[in-house]
């Protein structure tokens, strides 16, 4: 076991410091007497942290088109991709030039039968007249908005691969951004043109983001996606599998922890306490510098007390941590809280807390030594068995020197 010498002459000193620092709100020479503490006991600590990502740019596929559209799809070119836009655009062009020109025809018969028919009285056969112009208008009227509407989709389709400009891909939004149509007034075109051939070899991703004009390229983001799915189902399993070694781990440790000596595990189960203090005063210290300080202490606070759970005979040599600077860490962030809270920060308040601050520095290199020393019977047992091997090795001829000699 350490000499705490030097420890047990300093330590009523220093929580009485502290405490009259935190009565009388003077910290001013706290620093410096945690600092000439720590100098003078230095030496009895001498001895012994997939998704595959998707990213949308330019004419990616919405989540996953920048990935699987970087495969090189330059020599996957089909003839024909796209279905001849003449004939569609003729018969479009017929349908509303007849429908809609016969129709107005008979809509001048519908109007003028009209016009007969409040001026002298009608009889059964103008009347039936009348109707069947009316029928007839309707029926032809139809069939011209019918040409409208397959005129206008043609145009549409011309639009689409205009800005398509023989790509295999295409992210919807940007092509209705380019055509300045709405999102869902593009994907029903493109839905309904894939599904009349428009695009021989169309496809929709996953998602219905993207516009996929091949099979191969089509058949090119479904293998990636199958690798994705392949990557995240590992990953799944990686957390899973991670989660129940940590839930394992925790049980081991918690049924080692009974079988402490009553003693020990007290006192384990006071640090993990003061470890919950420290978080709960980082958190309530909105300051990014001091947080900082506040994390890395907390951080060194747990290593020691999980060293000390594998090695639960150095606990003796964390008694002064537990009675003197754990105490005293917590005691001036309660402090230093209070004065950060204060709604005008003067001269006094922002002096003091700046000591703390310095204070929180040097307990946190003494922790550091402290932590480092209880490694250091482990560093002794290291530095034997790196002797005894070098050792052995010699005395086999197996040595650097040994080889470059030939063995004598």
């Amino acid at each position: 076991m350490r000499n705490y010498f030097d420890w047990d002459r300093f330590g009523e000193d220093i929580r009485r410091t502290v405490q009259d620092a935190v009565d009388s709100m003077d910290f001013r020479s706290l620093n410096q007497t945690i600092t000439d503490t720590i100098n003078s006991a230095a030496g009895s600590f001498k001895k012994s942290k997939k998704d595959y990502r998707r990213r949308t740019a330019g004419n990616g596929c919405g989540t996953a088109g920048n990935d699987w559209a970087k495969v090189d799809l330059s020599k996957l070119k089909q003839p024909m991709l796209y279905a001849g836009t003449g004939g569609k655009k003729a018969a479009a062009m017929a349908l509303s030039i007849i429908g809609l020109g016969i129709g107005g025809a008979f809509l001048v018969g519908v109007i003028l039968t009209g016009l007969t028919m409040l001026l002298i009285e009608s009889s059964t056969g103008v009347m039936f007249g009348f109707l069947s112009l009316v029928m007839f208008t309707v029926i032809f009227g139809g069939v011209g908005i019918v040409g409208m509407k397959k005129l206008g989709r043609v145009r549409r389709f011309q639009g689409y691969l205009s800005e398509l400009q023989g790509k295999e891909y295409c992210n919807i939004s940007e092509l209705a951004k380019r055509t300045r149509k709405k999102d869902k007034a593009v994907l029903k075109d493109l839905e309904w043109m894939i599904d009349k051939r428009w695009f021989i070899e169309g496809h929709l991703d996953d998602n219905n983001t993207c516009l996929i004009t091949s099979h191969d390229a089509y058949e090119a983001y479904r293998e990636l996606m199958r690798k994705q799915d392949e990557v995240r189902r590992n990953e799944e399993e990686a957390t899973k599998k991670k989660a129940w070694e940590k839930k394992t781990m925790e049980e081991e440790r918690a049924k080692k922890r009974q079988q402490m000596d009553p003693q020990i595990r007290s006192m384990m189960e006071a640090g993990q306490a003061y470890i919950q203090k420290l978080r709960a005063c980082n958190d309530a210290i909105p300051g990014e510098l001091v947080s900082e300080k506040i994390s890395r202490m907390e951080e060194l606070t747990k290593r020691i007390f999980d060293r000390v759970e594998q090695d639960p005979d150095s606990v003796d040599d964390i008694e002064r941590l537990m009675e003197y600077y754990l105490p005293t860490a917590v005691k001036l962030l309660e402090a230093y809280e209070e004065l950060d809270h204060q709604p005008v920060q003067g001269e006094n308040i922002l002096n003091s807390k700046k000591e703390i601050e310095d204070t929180l520095d040097t307990l946190n290199i003494a922790f550091e030594k402290l932590l480092d020393d209880l490694f250091q019977e482990t560093a002794w047992d290291v530095s034997s068995d790196i002797t005894v091997l070098k050792m052995m090795l010699a005395q086999e001829g197996l040595t650097e020197d040994d080889f470059k000699t030939g063995g004598k």
